[in-house]
Order: C-alpha cells, then structure tokens, then sequence
C-alpha cells in the first residue's frame, strides 16, 4: 500500500509540474481569498475558477496554506480543457447552516469533465445542523459538502472531508469516478451523514480509504452500475449498502458491484442489500462481497426487503423488485457479530431471492457462550466450502 500512495505521489508531482511549466495557474489567493477562515472568499474561488475552466490549456486552480471560508458554490462546465483543483489547505462553510438554503450543496461540480481534485480538507462544520435536526427543530433540509452531478473522467485524491451535514461525497448521473487515499469523519451520532453516495452512475471506483460516520460508509443507489470499492475501512457507522431500492415505482436497478478487501468495525451493518416493501422497477443482480473482515458488527450480512427505519407509514405490499436481488456471492467473510444473528436474509414472498452463494464463511457470536446463527425468509441460494454460522440456505 505505502509503494502504492508514493506511485500516486509521483504521479501528481509531475501532472502539477505540467500545469506549473504553463504558467495557467491560478491562485486563490491572488484573485482575494483571505486564508482566515473568517472572510467570505467565494468571489475568489469562482473567478479561479471561471478562468480556469475557459483556458484552452490544462490549468490548476490552487488553494495554499490557511482555512478559507465560502458558501455554497457551482463550478461548472463544460470547460475547454482538464483542471487540477490542489488544495493544501482547508475549505470551510459557514457556520450558520441556513446560508445554505434549500439547493442541497455545499461545493457542486457541474457538467464537468477530466477534473482531478487533490489533498487538502474540507470541513461543513455540520455540528449544529446535526442539532437542529436531533432536537427536532425546524431545520433547513441540509447539503452534501461535495458532490458530482452530470460528471465525468474524475478523480479525487487525498482529500479529508470532515462533519458534513450530510452526505459527505454524493455522485449523480455520472461515469468514471475515481475516489482514492480518502479520510472521511463525523461522529456515530450525527444523522444522514453518509460516507459516499452514488446514484444512477457508472464506471464508480473508491479505494484506499477510511470512512467513519454516522450513516452508512457507502451507499449503493439506485442505477448504479460497474462499481469497484476496495481496502476500505468502515467505522462507526452504517456499513456498505446496496439500497435503498424500490423507493419509486420507476427506477434503475444495481449491477455489476464488487466489494473486497474491506474491515468493519463496530458499524450497524456489514455488507447490507434493502428494499421497501412496495412494487418498483429496481433490481440488485451481480453483487460479490469477498475478503471482508467484521469486528464485533451488529448485521455482519444482511438482506432486508422490508426496510422500514422509521417503522412508521411502512408500505404494505409485497417487494416488487424487478426480477429479485439475484447472483449475490459472499466469499471469505469472517470475524464476530455483536448480535447471534450473523447472517440475515428477509426476502420478498412475491420475488424471491435467488442465486445466493456463501463460501468460506466463518462469523462467531462475541459472547463465547453461544453461537452465531442464521435466518432465511424467500431465500435461495448454495454453500460451498466452511460456513459458519450453518447456513439456512
């Protein structure tokens, strides 16, 4: 891993060398970004931006040592060219959450492509959101710190996103994204703060990196398809799901996901597929969980077709999941459950799963004195190899 993250290093020196030795560098701070964290420097940002995103050559946009303060922002394209954004230093919003109105977005890339987004933090200071919202209040519906929508050929790298409102990374309607040497925080408490989020999008690849929350560490939305998610460390927080589907009757499936190399510790969940409980057009086919280590997890597996978190207003029907959550393989899992249940599979009675495969499971109760079990409900599927708890499949 160390060889690894030294190759990325080199790798960035010599691309920012490229955009030094053309001299289309621009520097927030020579447009009037003040670097104490206290004046509003978005006029800066955007000019940085505009001009890089209309010069015919690759350009930089820089941000130096200090803490910056914007608000809610749109970098938008298309633009004439490819653009690094380096940030060494710390971006941060402002403190009063109702600046941010109702847009749901902190930092927004818009219809861009070939963007590269390199180090530095930023930092939604989503402390008393969280509070308003805990205490039942009225509160502003709450932003993603960065997000891409209509985007594509991006990489982020190196980047620290700490106590976003919510979701703290958010993909949409995008392809080809590259998420690696990530840091992503906030507390086990604050609501909705997921990880990583991505929805109707493609070619999606996040690795290298540690996520802790307070939702899930990623989340697999609906008309996601060919993702990689690899050497992740998950936790606290909600885990890696699939879902949740079926939350319009008319939406895309997900497929062609793969999931390794992966640690939780102490999450909800582990690796989780969910679904309301009403008739959708959405699917989860082609899923592979494999090289995952759970420890002391409360849902080490996971598929519920009847998710509900509030337990209120829960539709009635039967899932309708277009075809089923079918092909989903589990390989070399181990480790303990906080609970006896370690594996859990609720599926719909109308669409029953189909093509489970569990090989080489080994997940042990933490309390020594009983052992790990196993539900089925609608599923089917095969074992092969050491399977602990016994499966019910």
């Amino acid at each position: 891993m160390v060889k690894i993250i030294l190759l990325y290093c080199v790798l960035f020196l010599l691309f920012a060398a490229s955009y030094q030795a053309s001299n289309v560098v621009y520097n927030v701070v020579k447009l009037g970004a003040k670097p104490d964290g206290k004046v509003d420097s978005t006029e800066a940002f955007t000019k940085a931006w505009t001009l890089a995103c209309s010069s015919t050559w690759p350009a930089m946009v820089y941000v130096p040592q200090g803490s910056f303060l914007i608000k809610p922002v749109v970098f938008g394209g298309p633009c004439k060219n490819k653009i690094l954004f380096s940030i060494d230093g710390t971006i941060v919003a402002p403190s009063n959450y109702w600046v941010f109105g109702n847009s749901g977005f902190w930092i927004l890339f818009y219809k861009v492509t070939g963007v590269t987004v390199y180090g530095g933090t930023i930092d939604a200071k989503g402390g008393s959101f969280w509070a308003c919202r805990n205490a039942g209040n009225n509160c502003p519906p709450g932003s993603r710190s960065l997000s891409f929508v209509a985007s594509s050929n991006i990489m982020v790298s190196g980047l620290t996103s700490i106590n976003s409102q919510m979701f703290h990374i958010s993909i949409d309607h995008c392809h080809n994204i590259t998420l690696q040497n990530m840091k992503i925080s906030a507390p086990s408490w604050s609501p909705n703060t997921d990880g990583i989020h991505m929805q109707s999008s493609t070619g999606i690849s996040i690795t290298n990196s540690m996520i802790q929350t307070g939702d899930d560490c990623i989340s697999i939305g609906p008309g996601s398809k060919n993702l990689r998610i690899h050497r992740i460390a998950c936790g606290p927080g909600h885990g890696i799901s699939i879902g949740s589907l079926a939350l319009h009757q008319n939406e895309g499936g997900v497929e062609d996901v793969k999931v390794t190399s992966v640690v939780f510790m102490g999450t909800q969940n582990g690796v989780r597929i969910k679904s309301w409980g009403r008739p959708s057009t959405g699917y989860a086919r082609n899923v592979v969980f494999e090289n995952i280590i759970m420890k002391y997890v409360y849902n080490p597996i996971i598929i519920d077709q009847n998710y509900c978190p509030s337990a209120k207003g829960c539709p009635k029907h039967s899932s309708g999941v277009k075809i089923l959550i079918s092909g989903v393989t589990y390989k070399n899992i181990k480790g303990t459950s906080a609970t006896q249940l370690a594996m859990n599979f609720v599926c719909s009675s109308s669409n029953p799963c189909k093509g489970l495969k569990l090989e080489d499971i080994k997940l042990t109760y933490y309390k020594k004195s009983a052992a790990a079990t196993s539900f089925c409900k609608n599923a089917n599927g095969s074992n092969k190899g050491l399977v602990i708890p016994p499966s019910c499949l």
